[in-house]
Order: structure tokens, then C-alpha cells, then sequence
């Protein structure tokens, strides 16, 4: 399970840094699959994370229709985009969150 995987890697505590920053002070759910972690709240998925080489990535969802004034999401496809990081900008992920829960309640 990739949980297990995220609780063993070099960037545990940056993953679980973030990992609060989602349960507790969004309330998103969290389930743990096999390949990825996900987070939702009564409207669906929000974002999903995993530790990655260097850092976490936060997959958002509906991360195509999200502002990036911060210019830190990645991707080109036509829904998803991906926060990397390697030390926890709080504030910064906040502002993704609070877009993607607002895009997932419309």
C-alpha cells in the first residue's frame, strides 16, 4: 500500500506535515489505496498524495480549471495538475485547496 510506502520514505515528515494540513483543517477524508492516497469531502475527490523522489506531489483533481498565481502546478492534461514539493508552503497549499474545494462544490 502506498501509504506504508509514504511512511517509510526520507520525506515522512513533509507527508504527514501535509497530510494534517488536509484532515485537520479541511476535514477531507482520507483513503489509503494501493497506489496513491485521496482526499475528499462530501462532493467527491479533491486531491490525492504521495512522497516522491524529492518531496510529495498533491494531485488535484480538477487541477486544469484551477488559477495558478503561484505557477507551481505541473501538467498538461486535460483535467489534472500536480503540486511537487519539497518543504510544506502551507499557505501556498491552502490556496490550491480552498480553489479545488470550490471548484468540486459547483
Amino acid at each position: 500500500m502506498q501509504f506504508d510506502i509514504d511512511m517509510k520514505s526520507e520525506h515522512k515528515d513533509l507527508f504527514m506535515s501535509a497530510r494534517k494540513l488536509l484532515s485537520e483543517n479541511y476535514r477531507l477524508r482520507e483513503i489509503k489505496k494501493d497506489r496513491i492516497t485521496t482526499y475528499s469531502d462530501d462532493n467527491g475527490g479533491i486531491c490525492h498524495m504521495r512522497t516522491m523522489k524529492n518531496g510529495i506531489d498533491i494531485g488535484f483533481l480538477k487541477g486544469a480549471r484551477m488559477e495558478h498565481k503561484h505557477g507551481l502546478l505541473s501538467g498538461t492534461g486535460k483535467v489534472m495538475r500536480v503540486l511537487s514539493m519539497d518543504a510544506l508552503d502551507a499557505d501556498c497549499v491552502k490556496y490550491y485547496i480552498d480553489q479545488a474545494i470550490k471548484i468540486n462544490a459547483e
